[in-house]
């Protein structure tokens, strides 16, 4: 989505966040004694209240910041202060009148602060005030956000770093979704074991309930310290029940909503020319994860797909005349070639994008693209155009002239130093979004699920159509196209005159056949639906409404000029002037008790400005960016979903071999380097200890190694082998059910979800808590495990020195199935201990697997499943693979 390029433009990754921090505060000074966050999900519209409790301890008045961050997608609707029994309410304004008001404050002594939309995915709302001794104050701030599907999900962020420990600390999160919730999953990359306990998920049918309340102890980073372990993101995803094709009509107090996202259709084909910069500007990392990225895509074109790649600098490349069918062949020669790009020279964008559309037209000139395909232009950059024609302008006059409606046109900026307005512009005058990819690690990831959120179109030419008379005030009901994992959305006003009856069409295209879909409703039972208090709140449909209606008109004046872009911008601003919405064209003021005499305004830069930086006009005595205790500075943040409970599989492998370590401990010998690979054994009849069995493995480099397979338990896991450094440089575990893959590498782990889903990276040092049905990782001290109660627990490990490299190792091998394969798998078949004529030396012995001998020793190695805090790593006992015989 997109708005002027004077105003913020909406994050098309769709999540909740709020964020609140504060300094830890010392004896006799600001504390929070009181933190809840309670956010409401109803029809995909979330309806979030914060609310903060401070009170100061100190002998003196002392000043309390109050900083929230929040997701630019969201609308702030209320703010207020509670003073000593006293309410502050913040004013919600026109930007200018609201900028007027800010300066008549300062110009009496006052402070305020002023909201404005803005960041990457966040916004920011600050606002401080003098507590005087021993008083409190309650900060109470409400926003709300309709949550749109994205790669099929819906998500909540609350991202949690209160930075002291909070008496009453409560997240409250309530789900209600009359379709019926399909899938529900929770993310956290702060819990533990222990906090894990103060986390409740209640779900049935239609609603879910996610309860965090963690106490003191289970706050405390450490017994007996002021440190909180609370610094991180919860999430929540989730995906609800379609059970017809038509969609779902929802409809309370007078409007309703239309949610169309049908299953089981075929994607259309697609022919794309991708477009990337070389320029010199895009060397080093920039360009290696553009290559990384690209690769992949690459990979999952499929075969029916027809594509192209145009590289540019100063001077334009055509990689092949015309497009070319998919097909093997062609796309592992594109990848040669796109490993190929070095970055060099200036930046030639007009000519560039221009060749790409030229490349379509002559495919569809000579009838080369099939009947009903989708074509599309997708555009990476990270600059200016500073080569053939300059000027942005001019140049979105070209491709608009040139495209002519036909194509899809995506724009994606890499950076800050970006025109990002003008490829804003560029993108939505033709059919595309725009999209700013951040200089993150993560970079070649965000190009490929932008990549993956465009990959399978299912339907053009989509038409919303009622019965006359039946609704009016209707948002956007006609979209060109429809995409695999997204969700199109149509809300309306039911006229006075309406039937008992609400009936609907929507009429689209595939590359096969028409589609009409038909649905039916009755008014009178669909309101009843929205009668249970506790999961709704007053006339959320009107506001989801007025939500969707101001979205979709400020993206309409990216492309307006003139008086047409002045009556769009008129229309959104009375819209939210009468819902009390902040947005890109109006700001809250806020001002506080007199004699205050602080000022203060925050704001952030706009999508498209270039600046990345927060910019704060702060009076010299709010010092609350230093360490000073007697500041508070808070920041909450939130994404949430239901979580399981998680065992701690660690321990009970560590108690399993306990019994060997004290012998191998105390024995002669050296200690050997952790394993590439540790596998628990099953029991053997005649042994009531559980065997590991230590296994190296020497593999040529060229090709991925089949490690495990087991079809039963829906696994694989692969690996490719650094011959020269004997160490894996990834592995991978994916998963059948639920749909996932990890991939993990030195340096970091990603986790996929579904193909083509959302991926998520994550850092060995950090920790992760994700429950999905059917699966469960857990990520601390540096041990990512991967476990269910009816599958075989993987654990992964990233290793320094004096043991570098990745390592795995298995655990519950009785849930192996008669099916297991592989380097590993075939371990688990038929497995036998000291066969009749084998070695009666105590740690030498011979073992029997599918009838083929083998020799192992028994040998103290590095326990990298142990405590990664302890220097050097605990050594256990584990049979090592000597040779086969």
């Amino acid at each position: 989505m997109g708005v002027p390029a004077h105003i913020l433009p909406f994050s098309i990754l769709i999540f909740l966040s709020a964020s609140f921090v504060s300094v830890a505060a010392q004896k006799n000074g600001i504390d929070i004694y009181g933190l809840t966050l309670d956010s409401k999900v109803t029809s995909r519209f979330a309806h979030t209240t914060i609310t903060s409790r401070v009170v100061n301890n100190a002998e003196e008045a002392q000043e309390a910041v109050f900083q929230v961050e929040l997701p630019k997608s969201a609308f702030i609707t209320n703010f207020s202060m509670i003073i000593d029994g006293v309410t502050y309410p913040g004013e919600i304004k026109e930007k200018a009148a609201a900028q007027e008001k800010y300066s008549s404050a300062v110009a009496r002594g006052q402070s305020a602060g002023i909201i404005r939309a803005t960041g990457r995915n966040l916004e920011k709302f600050q606002v401080s005030v003098n507590v005087a001794p021993t008083a409190k104050v309650t900060f109470e701030l409400v926003y709300e956000e309709l949550l749109k599907r994205q790669l099929g999900k819906y998500e909540l962020i609350l991202k949690v770093r209160p930075q002291q420990l909070v008496k009453h600390l409560q997240i409250d999160v309530h789900i209600f979704e009359p379709q019926g919730i399909s899938s529900l999953e929770t993310e956290s990359t702060f819990m533990t074991k222990n906090l894990a306990d103060a986390l409740t998920t209640t779900q049935n049918e239609t609603k879910a309930h996610i309860v965090f309340k963690p106490s003191l102890a289970q706050q405390q980073k450490e017994p007996g310290k002021l440190d909180t372990i609370l610094d991180g993101n919860f999430i929540v995803r989730y995906d609800v029940n379609r059970a017809t094709a038509a969609g779902d009509i929802q409809i309370e107090n007078g409007y309703f909503v239309h949610h169309f996202a049908p299953t089981e259709l075929s994607a259309l084909p697609k022919n794309v020319v991708f477009v990337i910069d070389k320029s010199g500007s895009m060397c080093g990392r920039k360009i290696k994860q553009t290559q990384e990225a690209l690769v992949k895509i690459l990979s999952d074109l499929k075969p029916e797909d027809q594509f192209d790649l145009v590289t540019f600098s100063g001077q334009v490349t055509q990689w092949k005349p015309a497009l070319l069918q998919a097909l093997t062949e062609h796309v592992e020669e594109a990848k040669k070639f796109a490993h190929s790009i070095q970055a060099h020279g200036s930046t030639n964008i007009n000519e560039a994008v221009l060749l790409a559309v030229k490349m379509l037209d002559e495919s569809n000139r000579k009838e080369q693209l099939p009947s009903g395909s989708v074509s599309m232009v997708i555009l990476l950059t990270d600059g200016d155009p500073t080569e053939g024609e300059r000027d942005p302008q001019k140049i979105q006059e070209n491709v608009k002239a040139a495209v002519r409606g036909r194509y899809y046109f995506y724009c994606l900026g890499f950076g800050f130093d970006v025109n990002y307005a003008f490829l804003e512009k560029l993108a939505l005058e033709n059919g595309g979004v725009a999209r700013r990819i951040y200089e993150d690690s993560d970079a070649d990831l965000q190009l490929q699920d932008f990549y993956q959120e465009v990959a399978n179109p299912l339907l053009t030419m989509v038409k919303f159509q009622y019965l006359e008379n039946s609704v009016e005030l209707l948002t956007q009901d006609s979209f060109r196209v429809f995409f695999q994992g997204s969700e199109l959305v149509v809300a309306g006003k039911l006229q006075p005159q309406a039937q008992d009856l609400l009936s609907a069409q929507v009429k689209a295209q595939s590359h096969t056949q028409n589609f009409t879909f038909q649905t039916e409703v009755n008014v009178a039972d669909k309101e009843k639906v929205f009668q249970s208090p506790k999961y709704i709140f007053h006339n959320f449909m009107e506001r989801l409404w007025a939500y969707l209606t101001i979205q979709q008109l400020l993206e309409k004046a990216v492309s307006a000029s003139g008086d047409e872009q002045k009556s769009l911008e008129a229309q959104a601003l009375n819209l939210s002037l009468k819902f009390s919405f902040v947005t890109p064209l109006t700001s809250m003021v806020v001002t506080k008790p007199e004699g205050q005499d602080q000022a203060q305004v925050v704001s952030k830069p706009v999508e498209a400005d270039n600046s990345q930086s927060f910019s704060f006009s702060l009076s010299s005595r709010n010092a609350w960016i230093s360490q000073d205790s007697k500041i508070i500075k808070s920041r909450l943040a939130f994404r949430s979903r239901p979580a399981p409970r998680v065992k701690n599989v660690r321990s009970r492998y560590k108690t399993e071999v306990e019994e060997l370590h004290h012998s191998v401990l105390s024995s002669p010998g050296p200690i050997e380097r952790g394993p590439h690979f540790v596998l628990s054994l099953p029991r053997q009849s005649n042994n009531s200890i559980q065997e590991a069995l230590c296994v190296d493995i020497r593999a040529s480099s060229q090709t991925p190694v089949d490690i495990l397979s087991d079809p039963v338990q829906g696994i694989e896991v692969t690996g490719k082998h650094e011959g020269s450094t004997d160490e894996f440089v990834w592995l991978q575990v994916s998963y059948r059910n639920p749909e996932v893959q990890v991939r993990v590498t030195k340096d970091s782990i990603v986790v996929t979800r579904g193909s083509g889903g959302k991926s998520s990276s994550y850092q060995w040092q950090g920790t992760l808590y994700l429950v999905m049905p059917g699966l469960k990782l857990t990520l601390e001290n540096g041990l990512l495990l991967l476990s269910a109660s009816d599958k075989v627990t993987i654990g992964l490990a990233s290793l320094g020195n004096p043991t570098p490299g990745l390592r795995l190792f298995l655990n519950d091998p009785v849930h192996f199935s008669s099916q297991a394969s592989g380097v590993l798998g075939q371990f688990y078949q038929d497995l036998q201990w000291d066969p009749a004529g084998s070695s009666t030396a105590e740690d030498t012995r011979e073992l029997s697997v599918r009838g083929k001998m083998y020799k192992v020793t028994r040998k103290p190695v590095t326990d990298f499943q142990g405590s990664r805090g302890t220097t050097p790593l605990p050594v256990f006992p584990c049979w090592s693979l000597e040779q086969p015989l």
